[in-house]
């Protein structure tokens, strides 16, 4: 594993996305700065922000050991995942079979279980007026997705055999599964498997980051209007 001696600049907001990173980094133990970016507040807007994640979103981290030796900055919390994967060798196969498994549930989580579980957050907890064909949409898609998992779980400790990047990717949205109107008594294959991570140290720790900074978002009007009312402009 390389030895990293400049750490790892982390922009971070405690959020089941910005969660995967510093789990990722307190798994393998690489040192890393937080730069919180506060995104109740627009922060993520900010034109220095916006130049390493021109999406405006985080998390994003620059690696000052990147490739060659010189600085690179990656945005969407899926390619850092694997970027730190690949480059610390822990995590991500590089056998190409185990590898291509690993990206299968990576991106079943970005696409799927991220995307739906997010809606099911927004128009369960926070949509200013209770749009019940929404509500019922989203709640029954993610618990399709639970479904898929605890299939996926039922011969298998981990979604590709050995814990990986795809469970750091999926373990944070699968965290606030009551908000989303779900009973993990109902997914034991997936309970199993959630527990065994919540136990994980490194996980532990990387979910403290930043933790006294979060806010009850549903109380915080002007946060939902800066989070809600994006467009182009």
């Amino acid at each position: 594993m390389p030895q990293q001696t400049i750490p790892v600049e982390l922009y971070y907001w405690p959020t089941p996305n910005g969660h995967k990173i510093s789990i990722m980094l307190e798994e393998l133990r690489v040192p890393y700065s937080v730069k919180y970016v506060n995104i109740g507040k627009g922060e993520q807007f900010e034109p220095s922000f916006l130049k390493i994640s021109p999406n405006n979103r985080m998390p994003a981290i620059i690696d000052p050991e990147g490739p060659g030796g010189k600085p690179i900055s990656v945005f969407e919390s899926g390619a850092i995942l694997q970027y730190l994967g690949r480059k610390f060798g822990h995590f991500y196969s590089a056998e190409e079979r185990q590898r291509t498994e690993i990206d299968q549930w990576l991106f079943w989580q970005m696409g799927g279980l991220g995307p739906m579980a997010g809606q099911a957050h927004h128009f369960r907890q926070y949509a200013p007026e209770k749009v019940p064909y929404a509500i019922d949409r989203y709640t029954k898609e993610v618990n399709r997705l639970y479904g898929v998992l605890n299939k996926r779980l039922a011969d298998r400790e981990y979604l590709a055999g050995d814990y990986s990047i795809a469970d750091i990717a999926s373990f944070p949205w699968t965290r606030s599964y009551e908000n989303q109107g779900q009973d993990l008594n109902d997914f034991p294959n997936m309970k199993r498997w959630f527990e065994a991570i919540a136990a994980r140290p490194a996980v532990q720790r990387g979910l403290e980051v930043g933790k006294e900074r979060r806010s009850n978002l549903a109380d915080d009007k002007e946060a939902q209007k800066v989070l809600f009312g994006q467009t182009a402009r």
